[in-house]
């Protein structure tokens, strides 16, 4: 079933989406467009069909975890104007 103006245009406003009058055709073609192939979508039979949690049947190859860099932490806070037991100290900005 096509769309009307009238249906293009609440769907703008619950959209919060300007639409110009001459678009208006336009976009009900395109939106019944869409809604037809949902339709022929919702007609296929997938009783048999195991869910996937992916479309492509591929394995992440993961790299192995190594610690490539030692910690810095305690040279890196004597830049810091204050830093206490690990933690930067900075002016408090709301009350």
């Amino acid at each position: 079933m096509p769309l009307n103006k009238s249906e293009v245009g609440k769907i703008a406003l619950l959209a919060k989406l300007h639409v110009n009058d001459t678009d208006v055709d336009e976009i009900a073609d395109r939106i019944t467009e869409i809604l037809s192939l949902i339709d022929q979508m919702q007609t296929i039979d997938t009783e048999s069909v195991e869910p996937m949690s992916h479309p492509l049947d591929a394995v992440q190859i993961l790299r192995e975890d190594v610690v490539t860099e030692t910690n810095h932490r305690d040279e890196l806070q004597k830049l810091a104007p204050k830093a206490e037991n690990g933690l930067y100290l900075v002016p408090q900005v709301l009350d």
